[in-house]
């Protein structure tokens, strides 16, 4: 059944990455006549509709508030989309043996928000993630407001739904990863003095319990960030993108733009 997508980084990146059929693209009337700022990112939007062949409306505000009912924060441009495609196993899999050396997947433990769903996923893709890995129950999912926490990078990854989280673990494992639960656990070696530069996957736990004894198990070690203040913890999506940034650092990658 079609969704609606909404926020101008969302809907290019949609456009962009050409994963889901787009129906139609409606945007805000008056909306597009700027070159420069944010109103450039509308004429983007409208030539990258119409190359995809997407029938392009001009609506009141109003209307917009009403299909997607996030308020102003569609940003004027809203766009009609088939649901997002997951991968499968085997196509991860296939991805992790490509890369070689240089896999990095994200795996997600029972995370719950949609926020720190959207967060990770656009450091992942930024990080240069080659997958993200999750269980297919009782965690957040690829929602329109995950899409656009993500700033659309969501929709140029590969997110594989697991039945069983430890046994994905063990497949990845299988094709020559290395796990790691970003876990606060005393005997744990600091993110920053682990070797990160192999085939890697990275566990982040939920909000309010961490990672799971049965996926920490499974995982070859535990990773820790120092805590200095007062409060035990950090962020998921905050922990997560630090170590993916650790990760980038320690393989020398710099910028190809």
């Amino acid at each position: 059944m079609p969704e609606w997508l909404y926020g101008r980084h969302a809907v290019e990146e949609t456009l962009r990455a050409g994963r889901r059929k787009v129906f139609r693209v409606l945007m805000s009337e008056g909306g597009r006549e700027g070159k420069q700022g944010p109103e450039a990112r509308l004429v983007e939007i409208e030539q990258l509709a119409r190359r995809a062949g997407a029938q392009i409306e001009r609506v009141q505000p109003a209307r917009l508030d009403g299909l997607t009912k996030v308020g102003q924060h569609h940003q004027g441009v809203a766009a009609e989309v088939t649901p997002f495609k997951y991968s499968t196993l085997a196509e991860t899999v296939q991805l992790c043996r490509e890369a070689g050396s240089g896999a990095l997947v994200l795996v997600l433990d029972s995370l719950q928000d949609p926020q720190n769903f959207g967060t990770l996923l656009r450091s992942s893709e930024a990080a240069g993630a080659i997958a993200v890995v999750m269980l297919d129950r009782r965690q957040v999912e690829v929602t329109p407001a995950v899409v656009n926490a993500s700033a659309g990078a969501v929709e140029h990854m590969h997110i594989y739904l697991a039945n069983n989280l430890p046994r994905a673990i063990e497949d990845l494992q299988e094709s020559g990863l290395w796990v790691y639960a970003l876990q606060a656990e005393p005997d744990a070696p600091l993110y920053s003095q682990a070797d990160l530069r192999g085939p890697l996957g990275l566990v982040v736990g939920s909000e309010g319990r961490g990672v799971g004894r049965l996926v920490r198990e499974r995982c070859d070690g535990a990773l820790r960030i120092p805590m200095l203040g007062k409060i035990e913890s950090l962020n998921a999506a905050v922990a997560g993108s630090i170590v993916l940034y650790e990760v980038v650092r320690q393989r020398g990658i710099t910028s190809n733009a």
